[in-house]
């Protein structure tokens, strides 16, 4: 059963959701939007619990949410990446301790802000990440850019081809620098979709179509990689 949950981050507590899967299986940490730990992330994370997996979404906010972008947008730029870096890889920890997680190293995935920094996590924690899954991650609001030498997992994220913030080009060269240092990435390009296209409680860029295969694709491609 879902619940509210906290773990160690480095010196502090962080809170978060933790929705275990029924009879065990991989874990994931899932990384929220700009809005907060809200209704919407922790329903995927439930999601990921109904396929099998155990999934915790640290509340990298403290209990903040908001409602409108610029609310989002302040609270977003107010982050400090250093402790959100500090705060996943407690939840990463947690997962590990836990009896639903089976094997050694987790899943990471995350949406808009949550997207960049599930890559982050990856640079930080190699020896615990074993998949990575950036849904239209904002790279540039990671600053200074991460260590991507230290980038382990493999990488199979999901991007919006009319995305304003991180639109195809910057993709594509996102996927050209960190293949040409001998990583493992693929970054899809969704056709016709806009940025947070896999957010059903906005219907004015949800696209189900793109939601359902791009979140299929990365529940398959964790199975692959973490068992």
């Amino acid at each position: 059963m879902s619940s509210n949950v906290s773990f160690p981050a480095n010196g502090s507590e962080c809170p978060g959701y933790f929705a275990p899967a029924e009879g065990g299986g991989p874990g994931v940490v899932v990384i929220q939007e700009w809005w907060g730990l809200n209704d919407q992330i922790c329903g995927l994370a439930d999601r990921f619990a109904s396929a099998g997996f155990s999934a915790v979404v640290p509340d990298l906010y403290r209990g903040a949410i908001a409602t409108e972008p610029d609310g989002a947008g302040k609270l977003m730029m107010n982050l400090s990446l250093a402790q959100a870096g500090k705060d996943i890889s407690g939840a990463i920890d947690f997962l590990l301790a836990q009896d639903t997680v089976t094997g050694d190293r987790v899943g990471v995935t995350g949406f808009c802000m949550g997207g960049a920094l599930a890559l982050m996590a990856a640079t930080l924690r190699p020896d615990a990440v074993g998949a990575t899954a950036p849904f239209y991650g904002v790279i540039p609001f990671l600053s200074p850019s991460p260590d991507w030498s230290a980038l382990a997992a493999p990488v199979r994220g999901h991007f919006a081809e009319r995305d304003d913030m991180f639109g195809p080009d910057k993709v594509a060269e996102l996927e050209a620098l960190l293949v040409g240092l001998g990583k493992d990435v693929v970054l899809t390009v969704h056709p016709d979709t806009d940025h947070a296209f896999a957010n059903e409680t906005r219907p004015e860029v949800y696209d189900a179509t793109a939601a359902e295969a791009s979140l299929s694709a990365t529940m398959t491609f964790f199975r692959e990689q973490l068992g």
